[in-house]
């Protein structure tokens, strides 16, 4: 009788809000995502966040305007990335939870009786990439992919400076930095990672890799561990 396959190691993903919704095309690349996400998640444990994007970032800045305080804020902002997450459960369907887990240990929990799971934020001070980052190290995952809107790591800010020069390989000092000088860590920052994210995968020595999240081939290949087009930062 054959034996049967053991199950890859548990991969992390974490989807920024700006990638999930931009208003062009949202309908077709959450069905495409979707598809891939189910599929994917049927030969190993997989955990997605979301992010909140700007419809997050809308919130915080009226509410900012309107005197919250920031835990306030990140409130805001965790209700949005768990609308986004129950839109993007609800397309993969079953047995993806159609309700987010809330915290990390249900999204641990749930993903070893239904893969992939779907979640967003869980408490204030925690981005959704440091949510991704705690769960990686809860699950010993084999690697996190971080889909954002720009195609990988750079040494300054693509979007500002057209010289600016994509990074294939670094180390997690060289990332730390380039994290520190572009996260501020307060409500609704916007930056390939976040600090806290960035130093539990350092500790635990879990590989981060940065793509594209709108390549959806790119996105997959980088989930299967096969070669991609972006940044891997690790050892």
């Amino acid at each position: 009788m054959p034996t049967a396959r053991p199950r890859a190691r548990p991969v992390v993903v974490s989807i920024g809000g700006s990638v999930l919704l931009t208003g062009e095309g949202d309908v077709p690349y959450l069905e495409g995502l979707a598809e891939r996400l189910g599929r994917l998640g049927r030969d190993r444990p997989l955990v997605v966040t979301t992010g909140g994007g700007r419809t997050a970032r809308a919130y915080i800045e009226t509410g900012r305007a309107l005197g919250l305080t920031d835990v306030e804020l990140d409130e805001l902002g965790i209700d949005v990335t768990r609308l986004h997450a129950r839109l993007l459960a609800g397309r993969i369907g079953p047995p993806t939870p159609s309700h987010p887990p809330a915290t990390v240990r249900e999204a641990v929990e749930s993903v070893h009786r239904a893969s992939p799971v779907v979640l967003g934020g869980t408490e204030p001070g925690h981005t959704t990439d440091a949510v991704a980052a705690l769960i990686a190290v809860r699950l010993r995952a084999s690697h996190v992919v971080n889909a954002t809107d720009v195609p990988g790591v750079y040494d300054r800010d693509p979007k500002r400076d057209r010289t600016a020069q994509r990074l294939s390989r670094l180390g997690w000092e060289e990332f730390r930095r380039l994290v520190a000088a572009g996260a501020p860590g307060t409500p609704g920052q916007a930056f390939v990672f976040d600090r806290l994210g960035a130093e539990l995968l350092a500790r635990a020595g879990i590989p981060l890799y940065v793509v594209a999240g709108r390549d959806l081939g790119n996105l997959e290949a980088a989930i299967g561990d096969a070669p991609f087009e972006g940044s891997r930062i690790g050892p």
